[in-house]
């Protein structure tokens, strides 16, 4: 498939075999969610995360679409630019997801909002991706989604739960809100989790680190550089690396074939990952 980059054909069979020969006891998956995990464009339109649906239908208050429009022109540029320095995107990204939080709060955001995002049928899944998690939860293996979506758990959750997709086997970690007994965000739980910084929260914090730290064979799936790092720190033996490619490809795609095993192009299916 012209759509798939594979930089070095035989250290990924080299790793593979690894992987297999260990068996699927010593494996997990660990994955990014927006534009990952789901599509990047939908019918033509650039659906680029869970959150920008509250943009683009105009919820909240009258001026929020306005006002989160003016963070992402700002900094969604910087995010999916690979050549951009890591020490000036990490303290962008920090910028952006402190404001555009504190936005919401602002804006009345209400777990009611979640719901008319997720019934909006503007996010949708890789071909292939509802397989890949069926075949995972049936083999009970380990999936971790590694998120920095600033609705966090409780909106990944419920999209995979409108799904039916909600397995046991799967672990978010995500930013997590803060609600009102009317259901009101009012704030935020630190530290915050965004794009460039997922590597700094350590899994040894989590429940999941107990069914994880023995399995040492990794699939790794992101859309950024930066989601590499969402396995730092953990102890790792043989680990396959696949990049979305969303956008800028030209631009781009040298520096995913540096940081990727696969580079997957042009909002490609997940039936290469299967």
């Amino acid at each position: 498939m012209s759509n798939i980059i594979i930089p070095n054909h035989e250290k990924l069979e080299i790793i593979k075999q690894a992987i297999s020969n260990a068996g699927l006891d010593k494996f997990h998956v660990v994955a990014d969610f927006d534009r990952t995990l789901t599509k990047a464009k939908v019918n033509g339109v650039d659906t680029p995360s869970l959150i920008s649906v509250l943009r683009t239908e105009k919820m909240l208050t009258p001026d929020y679409a306005d006002k989160a429009q003016e963070l992402f022109a700002k900094y969604h540029p910087i995010e999916n630019d690979a050549n951009y320095p890591e020490d000036k995107k990490l303290i962008a990204m920090h910028e952006w997801w402190i404001k555009h939080l504190q936005l919401l709060i602002d804006s009345k955001l209400n777990k009611k909002d979640l719901e008319r995002v997720i019934s909006s049928d503007k996010i949708h899944l890789r071909i292939g991706g509802c397989e890949m998690m069926k075949w995972l939860d049936e083999r009970a293996v380990p999936f971790l989604i590694f998120s920095s979506s600033g609705l966090g758990v409780d909106m990944i959750a419920l999209y995979l739960k409108k799904c039916n997709f909600l397995y046991k086997n799967i672990h978010i970690i995500s930013n997590i809100l803060k609600w009102s007994y009317n259901g009101y965000a009012v704030g935020f739980k630190e530290p915050i989790i965004h794009g460039m910084n997922k590597g700094e929260h350590s899994l040894e914090n989590y429940p999941i680190f107990k069914l994880i730290k023995n399995r040492k064979n990794i699939l790794l799936l992101g859309d950024n550089i930066s989601d590499i790092n969402m396995v730092k720190g953990i102890e790792c033996e043989n680990i396959i690396k696949i990049g979305f490619l969303n956008m800028d490809v030209e631009k781009n795609l040298e520096a995913f074939k540096q940081n990727f095993d696969v580079v997957i192009t042009d909002d490609g299916e997940m039936n290469y990952v299967n």
